[in-house]
This record gives structure tokens, C-alpha cells and sequence, in this order.
């Protein structure tokens, strides 16, 4: 292998020993000592494979004319480059090193300082064949250090290989390799670039996540205790007349206020526990107590198993909340539902439908497209509010 096959080679491998080490975005989080997949455990090899190719500064140091201090120098530095930059591999890769897409850690700048400072200590020894050393040092910067110290090497780094190549009486002898450094500096920059946007598009999609699920969170508790706390408020008043004239109905009217307070707990509890599922046949059951409770009929049409259990959560859903609003807003004498394959309505005799989408109607709304349905609240046949829901 001749000088020039050996320094392109050495140059050309060095780019892509690093990336392979540090590309992956969050390989160098999340991970102990002694876990992670083969690749965590095993991948420092790459960087061990990669290292052969810096054989081209061996050899300047076994032919050098240097003084033998310099010699000695050249290759305690070269030892002390390949043990840095393996650690460095291993830190970035399997135990949290930082870098890149997150602060690094002050051990990695440290490496980076020593692999600069091993680097120019062999210049005496093995002279402008030390160039071989800028395509791993300008990957570790890109890689494992942060966006400024990547365009700081990388310009130094052309600075310096520039320079020996048009200041030095050999330096076309290292015009391929400029040509390499040029080349890695341009990949170095895109590939880094990519993951880091890559990895704000992963941060954003959890942020939008995490959003989405704090509203339907706010949503489930809202439409638990709206509704349980309306049903209370209309049975603490029923027990406040029943009182006197009727005691025994009294007890009765708080013991059902009693229920009702533990089965909202219970069910707030479950809802941030993301498990709360309520069979249709026992809302309808539910509701039909709270509307009872405050002297509107509800009567219903069809049988709940018309329905696919998903429809049956999301109608569920909408059931409960349509309850609160007729208790609350409609002062309806009665409701009627009916449920029939792929549709779900309830319809009141109350006030009619204003036209604007409260809390409540938004919440409706939003049950339905997460359940993949179309829901639709208009003014009922006979005067009232009509909310259908269809699939």
C-alpha cells in the first residue's frame, strides 16, 4: 500500500468511524452500565476496526529521523490517541457521555482536549502525517461535543490541513486529504444537522403527546365530576324537602349521595389512571337515577348491545354528559334515547338548542371524533335538543 492510498484511506475511514458511534439520536441516553442491545455493548469495536487505518502515522514514526525523545513522544501519544478516543466511543455510546442532541458531559470535553493535545505531540515524530489524526477529532467534535465546537474544528481544521498543503515545500503530498477533511466537514455538517432535527421532531411529538393527554385527562375528570356533582346538588335539595315530611326517603336520597361521591372518586382515580370504561347498559342505568332524582322521565329505545363495545365507551361518554346538561341547563320533563345499530340519540323536551357549543357540547364533540364518529346537536322534532351520534 503506498503513503497516499494509506493517508486517503485512513482520512476516508475516520469519517465514518465516528458517526457510526455517535449518530443515533438517544443512543447515549437511557442506558446502564452493563444493559442496552449488542450494538451498545459491542459497537465500540467499530471505532477499535476504524483505528487500523491510522496506520499511516505508525508507519511515518517507524521511518521517522526525528530525534528518539520525539520519537518515544509520538508514540505514547498515538497509544494514549487510540485508548481516549475508544473510551470516548464507549462513554458516548452505553453510558451517557451527552453530546450532539444534549449537554456533554465535562469528562467528554476532557477527552476531546487530550486527543487535540496526543494529536500535535506526534508532529515531531511522524510531521505532517499527523493530519491523519484531524478526520477522527473533527468527528468526535460533530458527534459527541455541541454545535459550536463542531464548526470551530471543522474550520480549524481546514485551516491547518490548507496550510501544510499550500505553505510547505510536501504539501501537495496531503492535497487528498484536504480534499477528504473538505468532504467529511460538508457530511459531518448535514448528517448532525438531520439528527438533531430529527430529534426536536421527537421531542415535539412527546410535547404534543403529553398536551393531548393532559386535555383528555381535564376532559374525563371534567365530565365525571360536572355530572356526579350536578346529580348531588339536585339530591342534597330533594333530601332538604324530604327532611321533615319524609325521612325515611331522606336516608335514602343520602345514601345514593353517599354512592354517588365514591363512584366519582373512584372514577376521577381510574380516568388519570387512564382505565376508566363504563358500559353503556350501566350509564343508561346511572343516568336514568340522576334524571329520576330530579323528576324527569328518560325512556329508552333499542338495547345497548346494538352497539360495538368502542361505540359503546364513546356513547357512554356522550350520555353522561348530555344527563348533566338537561339537569343543568334544559329544565326538561323528559329524555328519550334511542340506540339502534351504528347510532346513538338523546333527545329532550326542554329549552332547545341555542345554537353555541358550551363545555359541555365541545366535550361531546371531542368524544366523538376520538371515537370516530359525527356528532350532531340541533333542535329536537317536537321543540327541545336532539343529540345524535353516528358511525
Amino acid at each position: 500500500m503506498t503513503d497516499d492510498t494509506t493517508r486517503d484511506a485512513a482520512a476516508a475511514s475516520a469519517a465514518g468511524a465516528a458517526p457510526a458511534a455517535w449518530a443515533a439520536p438517544g443512543a447515549r441516553r437511557r442506558h446502564r452500565r452493563g444493559a442496552g442491545s449488542p450494538w451498545e455493548r459491542y459497537g465500540w469495536l467499530m471505532a477499535v476496526i476504524w483505528l487500523v487505518f491510522l496506520v499511516y502515522p505508525v508507519m511515518a514514526l517507524l521511518r521517522s529521523e526525528a530525534p528518539q525523545a520525539w520519537i518515544v513522544t509520538g508514540w505514547v501519544a498515538l497509544i494514549v490517541f487510540v485508548v481516549v478516543y475508544v473510551a470516548g466511543f464507549m462513554n458516548g455510546m452505553s453510558f451517557g457521555g451527552g453530546g450532539l442532541t444534549s449537554p456533554p458531559k465535562p469528562i467528554q470535553w476532557m477527552a476531546f482536549g487530550v486527543l487535540i493535545v496526543c494529536a500535535a505531540l506526534t508532529i515531531p515524530g511522524a510531521g505532517g502525517n499527523a493530519l491523519s489524526f484531524l478526520p477522527f477529532i473533527m468527528s468526535f467534535a460533530s458527534y459527541g461535543l455541541t454545535r459550536p465546537a463542531h464548526w470551530l474544528t471543522m474550520v480549524a481544521s481546514i485551516a491547518i490541513t490548507a496550510a501544510v498543503v499550500f505553505l510547505t515545500p510536501t504539501g501537495a503530498t496531503y492535497l487528498s486529504v484536504l480534499a477528504i477533511v473538505g468532504m467529511l466537514a460538508v457530511v459531518n455538517t448535514v448528517s448532525t444537522t438531520l439528527i438533531i432535527r430529527s430529534a426536536q421532531a421527537e421531542k415535539l411529538g412527546l410535547e404534543l403527546a403529553t398536551s393531548e393527554g393532559r386535555e383528555a385527562v381535564a376532559r374525563d375528570v371534567h365530565d365525571l365530576v360536572g355530572h356526579s356533582l350536578t346529580v348531588v346538588n339536585l339530591k342534597a335539595q330533594l333530601v332538604r324537602r324530604l327532611i321533615d315530611s319524609d325521612p325515611e326517603r331522606a336516608k335514602a336520597e343520602l345514601a345514593d349521595i353517599e354512592s354517588l361521591t365514591t363512584e366519582a372518586i373512584a372514577g376521577v382515580r381510574a380516568t388519570v389512571a387512564g382505565v376508566r370504561s363504563a358500559a353503556l347498559a350501566e350509564q343508561l342505568a346511572s343516568c336514568r337515577d340522576a334524571l329520576r332524582a330530579a323528576e324527569v322521565t328518560m325512556d329508552v329505545e333499542g338495547d345497548a348491545a346494538a352497539l360495538s363495545p368502542a361505540q359503546s365507551l364513546t356513547a357512554s361518554w356522550i350520555l353522561r354528559e348530555a344527563t348533566t346538561n338537561v339537569l343543568r341547563h334544559a329544565q326538561a320533563r323528559s329524555v328519550a334515547v334511542r340506540i339502534a345499530p351504528g347510532t346513538f340519540t338523546i333527545t329532550d323536551d326542554g329549552r332547545g338548542f341555542t345554537g353555541f357549543d358550551g363545555n359541555g357540547v365541545r366535550g361531546m364533540r371531542e368524544r366523538a371524533t376520538t371515537g370516530g364518529a359525527t356528532l350532531t346537536v340541533a333542535a329536537g322534532p317536537a321543540g327541545g335538543t336532539s343529540v345524535e351520534v353516528t358511525w
